[in-house]
């Protein structure tokens, strides 16, 4: 990671994100305390269209509820969202109360607008966020009822989900019956950062031994061994590819990481940064496309800010990337952003292809400035 001296000799990159923090602080986290805020259900909506009004609800998500759980903990004591810390408050009860299955334990996948439960399935990639959002929730508030839902989220992933050689099934019905959906990347990438998460907060030797066995099990089975590339179904699936973001956002995650970092698979996701880099960014415009085959071949070249996001985190721990991070963030800022929030996607071409913002993505623009604070050491 860059110190203060690196960061130092780059004043002009210091403006640029200095108005791209003001601008998350001003534009987008009021959203959700707003217009993107259903006072009657006390749940973000899951979007808010381009003149901030919140789009018809069809129904609400527990790992969106989470997100910004964890969006609204990492602002609590901030000076920019004194609110912050009552509507966490407010998020963690909504977790509870609406999506918590009394019945079987464990938590719904959505609610419908009404708040009845509406997808009852118990998916890995939902209880990942709540045990990362819990996690981080804890870490500010130390209150013991937040502990003791991080507590059962960690024991029903270890009871549930595990399917015996270090990974975890992506879904499960209502009463844990299998599904045969199998693992996941991506599920298992956010259950990576969960447990990353809650080690980080606290001694926890059996959430370290399980990260250990993820990491080892994600290496066996999901590596491309001509590439090194991460893929997004174990391998030999029918029809896999990969994801750049993916690669970024995992790369993030182990070199990060004290206990991860020397890893087999960290190597194998250093080693894939740069294919992917080569593949799934375009030279010109800093753009990341969506999705490649095995062999860099584009599948989709739908650029996301999520990606755009994770690509330009990565670059703060890449060696010798200080004038390609210093294109990313101005990529972000320009091509992504703008006075009334984000643009979710653009195609191909570069032409916004989506209008709607929605109250995920504060999560990765969160986590992406978190790194460039570390970055800039300020």
């Amino acid at each position: 990671m860059p110190d203060a001296s690196s960061s130092a000799s780059k004043p002009e990159l210091t403006p640029v994100f200095a108005a791209v923090q003001l601008h998350f602080q001003q534009v987008i986290v009021p959203l959700w305390l707003g217009s993107g805020w259903n006072a009657a259900l006390a749940l973000p909506y899951e979007a808010v269209d381009a003149d901030h009004q919140p789009l018809p609800p069809k129904r609400y998500r527990a790992m969106a509820c989470a997100r910004q759980l964890y969006l609204f903990s990492s602002l609590i004591d901030q000076p920019s969202t004194p609110d912050a810390r009552v509507h966490a408050a407010a998020l963690f009860r909504s977790l509870q109360q609406h999506f918590h299955d009394a019945e079987y334990g464990g938590w719904f996948y959505s609610i419908d607008p009404q708040g009845g439960p509406l997808d009852r399935r118990k998916d890995l990639y939902t209880h990942a966020f709540i045990i990362f959002a819990c996690a981080h929730y804890w870490a500010k508030v130390r209150d013991p009822l937040v502990e003791s839902v991080l507590n059962a989220a960690l024991n029903v992933v270890a009871e549930r989900f595990t399917n015996g050689d270090g990974l975890y099934e992506a879904c499960l019905d209502q009463d844990w019956s299998f599904l045969d959906s199998g693992p996941l990347q991506n599920p298992l990438m956010h259950l990576a950062e969960a447990f990353l998460a809650t080690v980080s907060v606290r001694e926890d030797l059996p959430t370290q031994a399980a990260l250990a066995a993820l990491v080892a099990a994600m290496q066996a089975q999901f590596i491309d061994p001509a590439h090194g590339v991460l893929l997004e179904k174990p391998l030999g699936a029918v029809d896999n590819w990969f994801e750049p973001g993916h690669q970024f956002e995992w790369f993030f995650l182990l070199e990060s990481s004290p206990l991860l970092r020397g890893s087999p698979l960290h190597a194998s996701l250093s080693r894939a940064f740069a294919f992917a880099e080569r593949h799934g960014v375009d030279p010109q415009t800093g753009a990341v496309k969506a999705m490649l085959d095995v062999n860099g071949a584009v599948r989709d070249g739908t650029q996301r800010i999520w990606a755009q996001a994770e690509y330009l985190r990565a670059l703060t721990l890449r060696p010798d990337s200080d004038a390609l991070l210093a294109r990313q963030l101005v990529a972000l800022q320009q091509r992504f952003l703008h006075p009334a929030g984000w643009h979710e996607c653009l195609d191909a071409d570069g032409k916004v292809s989506r209008n709607d913002m929605p109250s995920t993505t504060p999560y990765h623009l969160a986590t992406c400035y978190a790194g460039l604070v570390e970055y800039f050491d300020i």
